[in-house]
């Protein structure tokens, strides 16, 4: 293996870094509430709202039922007209984020069902508002499943980055396309894929280990 693609390797670590970890915090940015929203209007949560459940709940999965690449490609005009092209490193973010934030949703709102019914009661009881309740109790009693999350969607994500590398993406994806796979470089595919296990392995390490330090529970 050259030097050349040993650079390449590295500078595609860095992009892929970059790509993950800026589109799982957007992605959060906007899962988070949606999630919650969810959460809330179920037929069980504190501001039941079928109406909306069913409405918001219908677009989470209508987004999610949508293949990575078909999504990719259909995004291009708008990825164009936030970043001004539809190639490179910055360019994936966008439609990374509108795949992943509906499963960071889905995935949020899973975490704040497991949270003990009888510790929102208590907040009830204590005249807490709903909005106290979400702030400083739901979410704060959701924090070791929701760092679990946080450990799947950067997998999820990570995945994704890859596949983006089909149509012009950047970071280990598009080197693993563009010398792996064009160009017949068995080696360079095999390199790539390793580092993508040992990131994904890193991420989930870091991220159960974390949940288990701040998990009250334990």
């Amino acid at each position: 293996m050259s030097q050349q693609i040993i650079d390449l390797i590295i500078t595609g670590i860095g992009e892929t870094f970059y790509m993950v970890i800026v589109s799982t915090l957007a992605a959060y940015v906007f899962g988070i509430p949606v999630g919650v929203i969810l959460y809330i209007t179920d037929e069980k949560g504190i501001a039941k709202n079928r109406p909306v459940n069913l409405v918001v709940g219908f677009v989470v999965n209508v987004l999610r039922s949508v293949p990575f690449l078909i999504l990719l490609v259909a995004l291009i005009p708008f990825t164009r007209m936030i970043v001004g092209t539809s190639i490179g490193s910055s360019a994936t973010i966008v439609p990374l984020v509108v795949a992943a934030a509906p499963f960071v949703a889905r995935m949020v709102e899973s975490s704040l069902k497991e949270v003990d019914p009888g510790v929102i009661e208590a907040a009830k009881a204590m005249g807490a508002s709903n909005f106290q309740i979400i702030t400083k109790v739901i979410l704060p009693e959701a924090k070791p499943s929701l760092t679990v999350g946080c450990t799947i969607a950067l997998a999820t994500i990570l995945g994704y980055s890859a596949m983006a590398g089909f149509v012009g993406g950047g970071g280990l994806g598009a080197i693993a396309v563009n010398y792996g796979y064009y160009r017949y470089q068995t080696d360079v595919m095999l390199v790539t894929v390793a580092i993508l296990v040992i990131i994904v392995q890193i991420f989930q390490e870091v991220g159960i280990r974390l949940a288990n330090r701040i998990d009250k529970r334990k």
